[in-house]
C-alpha cells in the first residue's frame, strides 16, 4: 500500500468535483474547490475521521467495500478505479458495473435474449427474453445467478437443468476452463478464491476439470433450451467481449423461419408470468 500516493490521488480526485456534480447544495462559501472531505465521506458511507486520515497518509489499508464506496464518491471511471486499488494494495476483482450504454443495448434487442456476464460467470444484467427462455433472474439472489455454480451445485428451482439435453455439459466444460484463466488474471479477489474452493468440494467433475489446467475453451455455438412453455428452443450464442470490464455479452437468437424462432417470439409475450401448463 503506498499511502502517500494514495493521500494524493484521493485529494486530487476531490478537489476536482463540485457539490452539483453529486446532487449537494454549495451552502456557504467554499475555501478550496471541489468537495469536503466530510461530503466525500458521507457519500462513500465512511466515517469522516477514517477518510481524513487517509488524505493524512495515515489511515490502515482500506477494505474492498470502503474503496467501493470511494469509487462511486469520487466518480472515478474504471482506469482512475483500477489506479485507487492498486495504490491500497488491493487490486481490483472482477467487475460487475455494467455500462449503460451496455444496458441500452439490451433494451435494443427485442427479438434476441442478451445477457451479460462477469468474468466469473456471474449474471449482472438481462433483458427481458433472456429472463423468459432461461430464468427470471430477477427472482434470484446473486449467489443463485453465477452460471457455473448453478451448472456444477446447484439446480433450478423447477429442477430442469441449465440447459436443454443438447448441451451434453459443453458449457459447464467451458466455465471451467474459462474461470481457470480467470484465476490466473485475478489471484487475490477473495471472492473469485472462495468460488473455485466451493466447487472443488463440491463437484468431482469440476475438480476433474480444474486439475487439467486447461485454458482453452471451444466456443458453444448453439444451444437448446427446454422451456416448460413452448418447449425445445435451439438458438445460435454469439458472445460480444467487453474488453476494459472483463465482461461478456451473450446473445441468443433463433434461425430465421424455424419452430425456435416462433417459440422465441411467444417467449417474448408470454415474459415470465406463471401458465398453467396442460398435464
Amino acid at each position: 500500500m503506498d499511502r502517500t500516493e494514495l493521500a494524493g490521488f484521493l485529494r486530487s480526485r476531490r478537489e476536482r468535483i463540485t457539490s452539483a456534480d453529486v446532487g449537494l447544495h454549495a451552502g456557504r462559501r467554499r475555501r478550496t474547490p471541489g468537495l469536503r472531505r466530510e461530503e466525500v465521506a458521507q457519500l462513500a458511507f465512511i466515517s469522516n475521521e477514517y477518510y481524513t486520515r487517509l488524505e493524512q497518509a495515515t489511515a490502515p489499508r482500506p477494505s474492498r467495500e470502503v474503496l467501493a464506496g470511494l469509487t462511486r464518491a469520487l466518480r472515478l471511471s474504471d482506469a482512475e478505479r483500477d489506479h485507487l486499488h492498486h495504490l491500497a494494495g488491493a487490486p481490483p476483482g472482477p467487475s460487475r458495473e455494467v455500462r449503460p450504454s451496455i444496458l441500452a443495448l439490451l433494451e435494443r434487442l427485442p427479438q434476441a435474449a442478451a445477457i451479460v456476464l462477469s468474468a466469473t460467470y456471474e449474471v449482472i444484467a438481462w433483458n427481458p427474453l433472456a429472463a423468459a427462455l432461461m430464468e427470471d433472474f430477477s427472482a434470484l439472489s446473486r449467489r443463485q445467478r453465477n452460471l457455473v455454480r448453478r451448472a456444477y451445485l446447484e439446480p433450478r428451482a423447477d429442477g430442469r437443468p441449465l440447459y436443454g439435453v443438447s448441451d451434453g455439459g459443453e458449457f459447464a466444460q467451458s466455465a471451467a476452463r474459462h474461470l481457470r484463466a480467470t484465476a490466473a488474471r485475478y489471484p487475490d479477489d477473495p471472492e473469485l478464491a472462495s468460488l473455485i474452493s466451493e466447487l472443488l468440494d463440491g463437484s468431482e467433475d469440476f475438480a476433474r476439470l480444474w486439475a487439467a489446467h486447461d485454458v482453452c475453451a471451444r466456443p458453444a455455438l448453439c444451444k437448446t433450451f427446454q422451456h416448460p412453455l413452448v418447449g425445445p428452443i435451439t438458438v445460435v450464442c454469439d458472445v460480444l467481449d467487453i474488453a476494459d470490464r472483463d465482461q461478456r455479452v451473450v446473445i441468443y437468437t433463433a434461425e430465421p423461419g424455424t419452430p425456435s424462432e416462433e417459440a422465441l417470439r411467444l417467449l417474448s409475450v408470454i415474459g415470465t408470468q406463471r401458465l398453467d401448463v396442460p398435464g
